[in-house]
């Protein structure tokens, strides 16, 4: 049944989460829902197929250029009325970028409705989650449930795992695994049997194809610039089913030594 969504989208750096989050909210969009996108990663490129490949200006620029922030200069209108907005980072080497997202969601909350009037808001979230500030969103009481973003390879696959212990720590409902997959043998079923032993599901499996890379090159996501393709369909599964998802668990996360054996690695 659809109710509003405020969910996160973790997985390690690199794996796929804006490419999926600016899909996935193309594609809610396209079914008339409202939505918001807000990237959290220093790389400030979450919305940027959103907008036909243009950058716009985050808010820790903005703070740093010390103009007076407002809802015209920090949420811009892209695909279908997709609200963006690109929290952004310190400067290279000097200051920290989770610190940055605790102090931009503060005046986010102040200066727009876009969050809390959206059907659905998106927040773009950087993997690592040691950083206590990458974990704004939630303990802002900004988000409700999260999804975990992978591969069936070890390292986004640990990422994942790691990511399990943050949101176990925040008590931070998990709605599921999604798979960027990567071609690699027995993916889905390994990342299949990950979601299951941390106690939540698989509810995308996304296949490779260069065709989302293409688009990406262009400035746009698969939904606007090849919408009939079968990758299309994949990303509109993957909305229909996080608009009316009914299950979430507090994830528990495995254990190393299990997490290898998942992957037939030896210790």
């Amino acid at each position: 049944m659809y109710r509003t969504r405020r969910i996160a989208i973790y997985g390690k750096g690199g794996i796929g989460k804006s490419s999926t989050a600016s899909n996935v909210a193309a594609a809610c969009a396209d079914m008339g829902y409202s939505v918001t996108i807000i990237g959290c990663d220093p790389k400030s490129d979450s919305s940027i197929t959103l907008l036909s490949g243009r950058r716009i200006p985050t808010v820790m620029d903005l703070m740093r250029q010390k103009v007076e922030l407002c809802e015209e200069n920090v949420v811009y209108e892209g695909y279908k009325g997709v609200k963006c907005v690109e929290v952004g980072g310190p400067e290279p080497g000097v200051g920290c970028a989770g610190r940055g997202i605790i102090v931009a969601m503060t005046a986010l909350q102040k200066i727009t409705a876009a969050i809390r009037d959206s059907d659905l808001v998106i927040y773009d979230v950087p993997g690592d989650i040691v950083c206590g500030g990458f974990a704004a969103p939630i303990r802002k009481g900004l988000v409700s449930e999260a999804y975990i973003l992978s591969s069936g390879e070890y390292m986004p696959i640990y990422a994942a795992n790691n990511i399990c212990k943050g949101l176990q720590t925040l008590k931070m409902p998990l709605s599921g695994v999604i798979c960027n997959s990567r071609n690699v043998p027995r993916e889905k079923e390994i990342i299949t049997e990950f979601a299951s032993e941390i106690g939540s599901r698989l509810v995308a499996f996304i296949p490779k194809a260069d065709i989302v890379q293409d688009c990406e090159r262009e400035g746009f996501s698969v939904i606007e610039k090849r919408p009939d393709s079968a990758i299309a369909d994949v990303y509109r599964e993957l909305a229909t089913s996080i608009m009316n998802c009914e299950e979430t668990a507090i994830p528990v996360p495995m254990e190393d030594t299990c997490l290898r054996g998942l992957l037939r690695l030896k210790v």
